[in-house]
């Protein structure tokens, strides 16, 4: 896995980690701008992209893993160098993983703004918790497992205001997302059947249609290899038959699959597997949020 951690100059360097030696660390959950305003992982080598949109999004990170006594952190990005196909396949298939094993998780919401006279108000906790729920975070699909697989999940506005965290969040999360509140606090999600577990990502979108099937992977903790170009319907077949159900359980279908999922734009991607290779179109980005 390899991390960020700033200089004493204020400079971004990445480190690489081999799984047992994985210091603890925050990571970032967010929705991506255009492919040209978020850093890479060649701007960071280079020391390039601090005129970038999304720079702004790495340095509130470091500076909110500071705070919290954490000098390591991971954000999409940068952290994955996606001109090698092998990396990137790896990275996608350990997503859930990571997100899962992270000290903590902050999810940036772009689009969320609060004034200062409303966060410092009498009305603040109200406010921010009503705000949460217009977030276009909520519908991403590759967010669903951002939110659910941390175990901390802090919330900020576009001003890096906080909003709350999943637990002081949760009632507006479930009333926005229908995720029952057992999943939100960590119950294992297989205790969740099928058929609920694939209502949760209803509605979200994603950029490739794939994405929708590869963003479950990690939700039904099942593992396949990555085929773009494949379509959705192929995608979520391969699906169907890893998660295998046990006798008795609810079984979904392809023309389930449509009815939960109708329609096929958006911006996200994939989860956890075990595929080493992604095959198929790669004329397309990949994108993470």
């Amino acid at each position: 896995m390899r991390l960020l951690w700033a200089e004493a100059d204020g400079n971004f360097r990445l480190a690489e980690f081999s799984d047992e030696k994985i210091p603890p660390y925050a990571i970032l959950s967010h929705t991506w701008g255009a492919d040209d305003e978020e850093v890479s992982f060649r701007d960071i080598v280079d020391g390039r992209g601090k005129n970038k949109p999304g720079y702004k999004k790495i340095r509130f990170c470091a500076q909110q893993a500071r705070k919290d006594g954490l000098k390591f952190f991971w954000v999409d990005s940068c952290c994955i160098d996606k001109s090698s196909s092998t990396e990137l396949s790896e990275a996608i298939n350990s997503m859930f993983r990571w997100y899962q094993r992270a000290t903590k998780c902050y999810a940036y919401l772009s689009d969320i703004s609060i004034p200062k006279p409303a966060i410092n108000g009498p009305s603040s906790s109200r406010a921010r918790k009503q705000s949460i729920k217009s977030s276009k975070w909520f519908e991403r699909s590759w967010t669903l497992q951002e939110l659910l697989a941390p175990t901390s999940v802090e919330f900020f506005t576009r001003e890096w205001e906080p909003l709350g965290n999943k637990r002081t969040l949760e009632k507006e999360i479930h009333d926005r997302t229908k995720i029952p509140i057992r999943a939100l606090r960590g119950m294992s999600l297989s205790h969740f059947g099928v058929n609920e577990r694939l209502s949760w990502a209803r509605g979200r979108q994603a950029k490739r249609e794939e994405d929708k099937a590869y963003s479950l992977l990690g939700i039904f903790d099942v593992h396949m290899p990555l085929i773009y170009g494949e379509g959705w319907e192929h995608a979520y077949a391969r699906l169907r038959k890893e998660i295998n159900p046990p006798t008795g359980a609810s079984h979904f279908s392809s023309h389930d699959c449509s009815r939960q999922f109708n329609t096929c734009t958006g911006t996200q991607t994939n989860n956890t597997g075990s595929g080493n290779v992604l095959f198929g179109d790669f004329n397309a980005p990949v994108r993470f949020g």
